[in-house]
């Protein structure tokens, strides 16, 4: 048999069926390892900072790097994806995070954590993370969307269970054994890992690593000139800098920001809103033990979230893709961040748990709402053989505020002795975001509706195929990408 049919045949037999669905599997614990896990550093808040002598704007820095290096390291996933395959992205990803929690049990000051848990293990996370989700492309085909909705339930699952695991682990042993035992919980990815099995499928996408001399042409090529090996050109340096040019263009699209309207404000909308959105995961179980409710209850109010989501956002997802919103998305999204905006006035109003739990409720439906579209909205307003490339610049803009917002805010809480001001400062940030992003979409539907009137001397027919072709959704008229790099929050 011809290598190509044997690949062919290889790749008939692992996708949608059988040791698919394992994978399926690790993927759900990947998500839930990784992207759930920094929903219960809030509950380690108070211990941290008496333990030592912090600020509160000193001790928010620790998971805000966390959070942003788990967003920021999605190019560098990509190229380690590319050269080593996604079982060693996910296992090498194990183990960093692993690592750096079992270090950050024996920090003696909170700038030894912020390296340790935060830049390590956040790091590690964002490797398993992104590759184990890249590995269902290369899985399933038929049942894709249904794999990536599946596996998206792993992050509820995560909202849910580590912040009673946590609450439970710091009351029976402190926080350093706590994080001692979340690096061996961490170092599960690896085995995860290990679940993805190396596979060449017939339209030669490696999901191992490529043989020396594999790679063909060009793209070996620009590859050997990016990792700064020889030229077999005589102009080596201009080849050197085109590489670079090319390697630049793939994972940060700044032509793309440049040229394209709506991804430019979805960027500068979505990157200004990530000021506030993740200021009531890492500021609410603060709060709340604050104002004197009990440890246990307040951890439990981030369970609440979690648990809601495990049902909003699948609904969600099926919501979206009813035919009525396609086009619309955006402002679906755009009301799930004013809603998430909104619900944190009713923090302002009381502190009891009561009113917290009430708060949880249309919180969690919000952040539901903004983990499901998030990424399905720049799906939409991003050419699809642009979207990893869009993804790439997105996720590191939005990673700065990631990382800059908490601190800041923290910050304000130090100056005034004041919690409100977390949740004033959240509302802004969301409801502003809201409307800029939502007023801008309208003036551009407006605009293009102005432009399509102007084509008048079109013919009806002309005319009418045009405006279909406007209207057809990104996915049905564009071949699929060479390439994903999927994320999500």
């Amino acid at each position: 048999m011809s290598p190509r049919g044997a690949a062919l045949r290889e790749a008939t037999k692992v996708q949608d069926r059988g040791w698919a669905w394992m994978v399926l599997l690790a993927v759900v614990l990947l998500q839930g390892l990784t992207l759930g896990f920094p929903s219960c550093i809030g509950i380690f808040f108070t211990d941290l900072q008496r333990d030592f002598h912090a600020t509160n704007s000193e001790t928010s820095w620790f998971p805000s790097i966390m959070v942003a290096v788990l967003h920021a390291g999605g190019p560098l996933c990509s190229l380690l994806v590319k050269r080593f395959g996604c079982r060693v992205a996910v296992m090498l990803g194990g183990l960093l995070s692993g690592v750096g929690m079992v270090a950050s049990s024996f920090c003696t000051s909170l700038s030894e954590l912020y390296l340790t848990a935060g830049f390590i293990t956040g790091l590690g996370m964002c490797f398993s993370f992104q590759a184990g989700v890249t590995s269902l492309r290369y899985y399933f085909v038929r049942w894709q969307a249904l794999a990536n909705a599946m596996a998206s339930t792993g992050v509820s699952l995560g909202l849910t269970l580590w912040p009673l695991l946590s609450q439970y682990l710091l009351d029976e042993m402190g926080w350093r054994n706590t994080f001692l035992i979340f690096g061996g919980i961490l170092l599960n990815c690896c085995v995860c890992g290990a679940i993805i099995r190396p596979v060449q499928l017939a339209s030669k996408s490696l999901l191992h690593p490529a043989r020396p001399g594999e790679q063909p042409g060009r793209e070996a090529e620009e590859t050997q000139l990016a990792n700064g090996g020889s030229s077999p050109h005589p102009k080596v340096q201009p080849a050197r800098r085109t590489a670079c040019f090319q390697v630049l263009k793939k994972y940060l699209a700044f032509d793309i920001f440049c040229q394209n309207k709506g991804y430019q404000i979805y960027t500068i909308g979505v990157t200004w809103m990530m000021l506030g959105f993740a200021l009531p995961h890492i500021y609410l179980v603060p709060y709340a033990i604050h104002s004197g409710v009990e440890e246990r209850m307040a951890a439990l109010l981030i369970s609440v979230i979690g648990f809601i989501n495990i049902f909003i956002r699948p609904l969600t997802g099926l919501l979206s893709g009813l035919s009525f919103f396609t086009g619309r998305r955006i402002y679906l999204f755009c009301l799930a961040v004013l809603l998430c905006g909104l619900s944190n006035f009713i923090c302002i109003i009381s502190a009891k748990f009561s009113v917290l739990i009430l708060y949880c409720v249309p919180l969690s439906i919000a952040m539901s709402g903004i983990g499901a579209l998030l990424f399905q909205v720049l799906m939409d307003v991003v050419e699809t053989d642009r979207f990893s490339s869009a993804l790439g610049l997105f996720t590191i803009l939005e990673s700065i505020t990631l990382l800059t917002g908490p601190p800041l805010t923290g910050f304000l809480v130090d100056i005034t002795r004041n919690f409100h001001f977390v949740f004033y400062t959240s509302s802004f940030f969301l409801i502003s975001s809201a409307l800029f992003m939502g007023f801008s979409f309208c003036a551009l539907e407006r605009k293009r509706k102005l432009k399509e009137a102007s084509n008048a001397p079109l013919g009806n027919s002309s005319k009418r195929q045009c405006n279909e072709i406007l209207t057809e959704p990104l996915s049905e008229r564009q071949s699929p990408p060479a390439e994903d790099r999927i994320t999500n929050i």
